[in-house]
């Protein structure tokens, strides 16, 4: 019999205390991908915690020289020994990041919009083939689910996921979040669900309250935050915990980390909280530790 809440509509079971079972593989939905996958795969996500911190400075595709990336050879180096992913545009890679650093890639593969017009306009500028030339461990571009374009930023999606199939390159969908939707927990549940049953392999989503952990329970593949907006650092890693302790398996900050007042002690700060489940408190005397 199907239960229904007070207003009649049917309530949902998300069953958030069951984890989903990954047989043959430590990463949640990844357990039938093959080898090639797993590999790349099992490079952004440390195999012993299960979990990924990664490090977003592609800001500038779309935004130009952003605070605090202005001179990306000089603020992105120092924070990549803590770092365990980059997510960036080819441009910048090729252009200030040393091709000795071993750390895997997310490589952002959208064009075609700016802040001065619709962010949503967009069409895929980077090949997989492309991706793969430089090295890449996963292709990325976002999804406007609700958006003006939402299909064509699905159809730019579905491209990355069908051409990187064929080469064993991962897909990370981006649920991005205009300005009339809702951060909320029925939306992100939503959003996270439709690019993963798209294809995609892990997804960069929104923390939200109430009902975060509904929707990593009702995402099959990994959840990944983002870390959005600068705020102050507690509250930062605050955001960092709580996503992790409700089922996501990693973070993939920027702005709080390289906008942080010492942006080398912030990362290791939310290395802990990921890596450690250290709590906030604790991760915010060691970035005060660290400071010093």
């Amino acid at each position: 019999m199907v239960d229904r809440d007070k207003s009649g509509e049917t309530t949902k079971d998300f069953s958030v205390d069951v984890p989903m079972e990954t047989p043959g593989f430590f990463l949640k939905g990844s357990a039938h991908l093959n080898w090639g996958m797993k590999n790349r795969l099992s490079r952004i996500f440390n195999p012993k915690t299960g979990k990924a911190v990664m490090l977003a400075f592609d800001h500038g595709y779309i935004m130009g020289p952003t605070s605090g990336l202005e001179r990306i050879d000089l603020s992105i180096p120092p924070l990549l020994p803590y770092t365990d992913c980059l997510m960036c545009a080819r441009g910048t890679l090729r252009s200030c990041i040393q091709p000795e650093i071993d750390k895997p890639l997310v490589m952002r593969c959208s064009t075609g919009a700016t802040i001065l017009k619709d962010l949503s306009d967009e069409v895929i500028g980077v090949t997989v083939q492309d991706a793969i030339a430089m090295n890449a461990s996963a292709v990325t571009t976002q999804a406007y689910i609700g958006g003006e374009h939402e299909k064509e930023t699905l159809a730019n999606l579905a491209r990355l996921i069908n051409e990187g199939n064929l080469y064993g390159m991962p897909t990370l969908g981006v649920t991005a979040v205009g300005r009339e939707l809702v951060r909320d927990s029925r939306y992100l549940g939503l959003a996270s669900r439709v690019v993963a049953e798209l294809g995609v392999h892990f997804v960069k989503t929104y923390y939200c309250e109430p009902g975060f952990d509904e929707v990593v329970a009702g995402c099959p593949v990994p959840i990944v935050i983002a870390g959005g907006k600068k705020m102050p650092e507690l509250d930062a890693l605050t955001m960092a915990y709580k996503a992790i302790d409700q089922g996501a398996l990693g973070v993939d900050m920027g702005r709080n980390i390289f906008l942080a007042e010492d942006p080398v002690a912030m990362i290791q700060a939310v290395r802990t909280v990921v890596h450690d489940g250290e709590k906030p408190d604790k991760a915010y005397d060691l970035y005060q530790t660290l400071k010093k």
